[in-house]
Parts: structure tokens; C-alpha cells; sequence
């Protein structure tokens, strides 16, 4: 039986997973829907934050569509379905199986017809984002409790402090973009296309921001990372359509390691 990265098998898998996903998010609706009328809470009241809530989660929602879309080409639609549905992240999924593919010889636009290939980069995709399951019970309560301190005793110190993890968060993705830039040297300008595309977005970020500080409009503010990616998406074909794709990235590769 040839191999298919969406048979169907592997949704009815992956259907049955998120189906409990939902069946729990439908078991504390209800239960917070009891306790809002214990508490006497008015219905118009519970109506609204159930109705502010949902248009809210649209904005995240459409993140991981893009994530979906992005990875569906080489891993097929339930796998990235699945990681983006329940613990996964669109910044992380995206590069563990980029780099997964990238070491098995694999481009990014290929799908994957070596199941081997494929239960690889399921568990480079999986057993990572594992990790935080098991130290966030273990670590949060002392890390916030640090935290805290630090706030009450300097406030402007604590906020450096919380800046400084996000932009080391952020660091650590940023040698993912700047990776191959050195090869430009040696006349590949693939190593450009990231950069690019990070630039782009980050530019329609900023303006994005600028737009909902001096406008004041509060759903530009949610919805402007989904349009960053889809637009930062969107530049990509255009810079790997003037930089150079894969395919030469992989003869870069074999040439400057000869």
C-alpha cells in the first residue's frame, strides 16, 4: 500500500484527537455557563463575553490556517492540522519541520512519500513541544513567583526583565533567518529571501501598530499578526522567485561543503 502523507486513516486519527480538544472546550463552556448563573450573573452579560470572546479567537484562528497552509504542501493536511490544534505554535511547528526536512534532503514544497521521512518529522515536530508540558507545572509557579518579587520591589526593572525574555525568545528565531546569509558571499542569494521576508513583515507590523495607536481601532490591533504572515507569505513568492529556490539552496549547500 503506497504511503500518503493525508490518507485516511490518518485523519480519522487526528479527527479523533481534536474531537476530545473540542468535547473538553464544550465541557468548561457549560460548566462556566452553571457557575455565571450561580453567581446571578445577567444573561446579556454572558451573552456578550461569549460573542466578544469567539471574534476575538478569529485572529489567532487565522495564524494557524496560514501554519496549515504552509506546511500542507510537504506534510500533507492532518498532521499540521493536529500540531496547530492543540499545543503546537505557527513560529515553532514551522521551523522544527522545516529543519527536519531540510536534514532528510527533503525541500520544502516536496511531499513526503517515505513514511520513514514522515514519523521523523513527527516526532522532531512532537517530542520538543512535549518538553513544555512537563516543566511548565514544574517551573511557572517559581518563575512567577520571581517575577513578582522582582516587580515589587522595582517596577521598571521587572519590565526590562520581561522584555529582555520575549527578545531573547525572539533572538533564538532570528539565527534561523540570518542562517544563510553568509553564502551571498560566494554569489547564493537565497540566504536574502528570509531576510527579506522578515523585514516585509515586520514593516506592515509596524505600520499596522502605528495605524491602531493613532486611529484607536481595537481590532486592528488582534488581527495584525495574521495579516503580517499572510502578508510576509505573500513576499515570499516574490523573493524566491528573484533570489532562487530549494533546489538551488541544496546545490549551494553541496558546493560550499565540497
Amino acid at each position: 500500500m503506497e504511503f500518503s502523507v493525508n490518507s485516511p486513516i490518518i485523519y480519522i486519527m487526528v479527527g479523533i484527537i481534536i474531537s476530545v480538544v473540542l468535547a473538553q472546550s464544550v465541557f468548561f463552556l457549560v460548566r462556566a455557563l452553571k457557575r455565571a448563573k450561580e453567581l446571578n450573573i445577567k444573561s446579556s452579560t454572558i451573552k456578550k463575553t461569549i460573542s466578544s470572546s469567539a471574534i476575538f479567537t478569529i485572529a489567532p484562528a487565522i495564524a494557524v490556517l496560514v501554519g496549515v497552509v504552509a506546511l500542507s504542501k510537504s506534510l500533507g493536511i492532518p498532521l499540521p492540522w493536529l500540531r496547530l490544534s492543540v499545543i503546537g505554535s505557527i513560529t515553532y511547528e514551522t521551523v522544527a519541520a522545516g529543519n527536519a526536512l531540510e536534514a532528510l534532503g527533503q525541500g520544502a514544497g516536496t511531499t513526503i512519500t517515505d513514511p520513514s521521512i514522515y514519523v521523523t518529522v513527527v516526532w522532531v515536530m512532537t517530542l520538543s513541544i512535549a518538553a513544555s508540558l512537563i516543566l511548565a507545572p514544574l517551573v511557572t509557579k517559581k518563575i512567577q513567583s520571581g517575577m513578582n518579587k522582582i516587580g515589587l520591589k522595582d517596577k521598571k526593572w521587572s519590565e526590562i526583565f520581561n522584555n529582555a525574555m520575549f527578545l531573547g525568545m525572539i533572538s533564538a528565531f532570528l539565527g534561523y533567518v540570518f542562517c544563510d546569509v553568509t553564502y551571498i558571499s560566494k554569489g547564493f542569494l537565497q540566504g536574502l529571501t528570509p531576510v527579506c521576508v522578515m523585514g516585509v513583515s515586520a514593516v506592515f507590523m509596524a505600520i499596522l501598530g502605528l495605524l491602531a495607536t493613532k486611529l484607536k481601532i481595537r481590532w486592528l490591533t488582534d488581527y495584525a499578526l495574521p495579516i503580517s504572515l499572510i502578508v510576509g507569505m505573500a513576499s515570499a513568492i516574490l523573493f524566491t522567485n528573484i533570489f532562487g529556490g530549494y533546489e538551488i539552496t541544496t546545490q549551494m549547500l553541496q558546493e560550499v561543503t565540497a
